[in-house]
Formats: structure tokens, sequence, C-alpha cells
């Protein structure tokens, strides 16, 4: 499967800081559709994301009934991104 949204970073300053981008809802169902057969663990789904010219893997975290995606910091860095900033990702699920 494979998906492609916009979506503003935040930044969560829990006990482990990290930034991340909300799935939109639409592609959190999409997502959830599939999640038992794709899950490692936890609701946790693995994927291979890219924003610009940087491509990573990653596993999507659960939360509020939908999913976010973590942006490295070396992703964060290699495409000069902020909080607040808006960013297209490409999403493909790992099988």
């Amino acid at each position: 499967m494979e998906l492609e949204f916009s979506g503003e970073i935040w930044f969560w300053r829990g006990p482990t800081p990290h930034h991340f981008v909300t799935v939109p809802e639409d592609q959190a169902a999409d997502l959830a559709a599939i999640s038992r057969q794709v899950t490692y663990g936890w609701g946790m789904i693995p994927v291979t994301a890219r924003i610009g010219a940087t491509t990573w893997t990653t596993s999507l975290f659960p939360k509020d009934g939908g999913y976010i995606v973590p942006i490295k910091a070396v992703v964060q860095r290699a495409e000069e991104l902020d909080v607040g900033d808006v960013v297209s990702i490409r999403l493909t699920v790992d099988t």
C-alpha cells in the first residue's frame, strides 16, 4: 500500500522528545484496515517514508485512533525542516 499526503510537523516533548506528522483521517482509516496483517506489535506499522529527496525506514505510531509519522533528525536536517512546516509525505507500507 502506498499513501501520499501533506501535514504539519509538530513536536512532542515527552520523555523522548520527537517530531511527528499526523496521518490524515482518511488515510489512517485505510491503514487501520490492514494493520492486523502488517503490524509487528503495539499497533506499530513499518513503512518506508519519503519527504523531498530523503527516504528512510520507520514505523507509524498509533495515536488517538489514528497514526503519526516520526520525522527523524537526519531527515529534518537534510530537508531543512522545522516545527510548523507543512510537508508532503509518501509512505509505502512494508509487508
